[in-house]
């Protein structure tokens, strides 16, 4: 959990925004020196060469002083707000904001808005908010002959900042918004990830498990042998025949754990491993869960339904599994499913008699970390992690999963689609 807690603070890549820094210093001494000696400009010739000097020092400490592989907010601050005040500098020597290169001074912060975290952001925003407006009424003229000719009405000159101004808010807006959904996604996707390691370790060890059993029943049946003869040869000696009795109810007991180990992974492997018809694969499901619940699951399906058997995949397995735990989690007693096959469609239907989605979330059922306001179970509230990773492994297996209230029923209803064309073909 540390580590997680620390990589967050540190999400700005180092040598992604040198690169970037370099491309924009290069292109301003493109800019200064193509105006300068190409098209015969005066202006502040030597402090505007000075300013980018100052630009490529400061890379230059980021790249040999500045050890750290990652920009931890406050140091990433602090370098964007080199950048902000070099721009806004360069700027005031060249015309303020009549010079249409103004508009670069909202990259840093637009840059940061996906990187960076959301008081960065703000604060990088107002600055350069600030820095526009400061351009708008201070600046120097424009390079010469061109700001001798060069003039606008008072309405072109103030609506460019504050165009500038509403287009910076605005970016920065979405991109915030559209970087925090693609983290949230981006570690639900992870948490998915390891959710399927883990299930496939346990089959591991299941494996292992039974190999273990199957080794290890050769030895204990051979000391099991040795101290049935022990027993004979020494039945006149009391004190050995209880150490050797111990000996043999130990071995029995080691016979004992070893089955249960061997068997249930040997269930499990066989299920996961062997292919299945889709009436059958509900119904394993359902009694993993019939065996700690209380809940009755009515589970019904036509006679034909499904009689072709589905190449063997945990994914599927997982994802049923996912939407019926989350039925037997929320309903009041009962949870309903219901499958139906025709020639080209294979559906199941999953109820329950629970409360339903709450209506705030409704909309947004398939995302990852949501969480309700409104329920009055707040010890069985979720993050929508089981419905995002449940509805993910489906869909990857070419599955329709929609989710919405039932209208027959008071709880949730999860309708999972397949064409059969696809579903057999997995």
């Amino acid at each position: 959990m540390k580590f997680f807690e620390t990589s967050k603070h540190s999400s700005l890549k180092k040598s992604t925004y040198i690169n970037l820094r370099w491309i924009g210093i290069i292109g301003q001494l493109f800019s200064i020196y193509l105006v300068y000696f190409y098209f015969n400009f005066k202006f502040d010739f030597f402090s505007t060469n000075l300013v980018i000097l100052l630009g490529a020092l400061s890379n230059l400490y980021l790249v040999f002083i500045y050890k750290k592989t990652q920009l931890s907010d406050r140091s990433a601050l602090l370098f964007l707000l080199v950048d902000i005040m070099q721009l806004t500098v360069l700027i005031y020597l060249t015309g303020g904001a009549r010079n249409p290169f103004i508009i670069f001074l909202i990259i840093p912060s637009v840059f940061a808005s996906t990187n960076l975290g959301i008081r960065t952001n703000l604060l990088l925003v107002l600055i350069t908010c600030i820095m526009i407006i400061f351009l708008t009424f201070y600046s120097n003229d424009l390079p010469k002959p061109l700001g001798e000719h060069f003039h606008l009405s008072n309405y072109i000159y103030y609506s460019t900042p504050i165009s500038l101004i509403i287009a910076l808010i605005f970016l920065n807006y979405f991109a915030i918004i559209f970087g925090r959904e693609s983290r949230l996604r981006k570690e639900a996707l992870n948490k998915m990830e390891e959710i399927m390691a883990k299930e496939h370790e346990m089959l591991s060890l299941g494996g292992q498990a039974a190999a273990a059993a199957h080794s290890l029943g050769t030895p204990l049946s051979t000391i099991k042998i040795i101290t049935q003869e022990l027993t004979k040869q020494l039945k006149n000696q009391k004190e050995v025949i209880q150490d050797i009795e111990l000996l043999s109810s130990q071995v029995e007991r080691c016979n004992q754990i070893l089955k249960r180990l061997s068997l249930n992974p040997d269930i499990e492997d066989n299920f996961i491993d062997e292919d299945l018809t889709m009436r059958n694969y509900i119904k394993e499901i359902i009694a993993s869960f019939q065996e700690t619940s209380k809940n009755v699951f009515n589970f019904n399906y036509e006679q034909d339904s499904s009689s072709k058997k589905i190449t063997k995949s945990i994914e599927i397995v997982y994802g049923l599994r996912n939407f019926i735990g989350n039925a037997n989690k929320f309903c009041r007693n009962k949870v309903y499913i219901n499958l139906r096959s025709n020639s080209e469609f294979t559906i199941v239907t999953i109820e329950d008699d629970g409360e339903g989605y709450p209506n705030d979330i409704l909309s947004k059922i398939g995302e990852p970390y949501l969480k309700t306001l409104t329920s009055s179970k707040t010890g069985q509230t979720g993050l929508g992690l089981g419905i995002f990773i449940g509805k993910t492994l489906l869909e990857k297996n070419f599955a329709s999963v929609k989710c919405y209230n039932s209208k027959t029923r008071s709880g949730a209803e999860i309708e999972i689609k397949w064409k059969n064309k696809d579903l057999f073909n997995i």
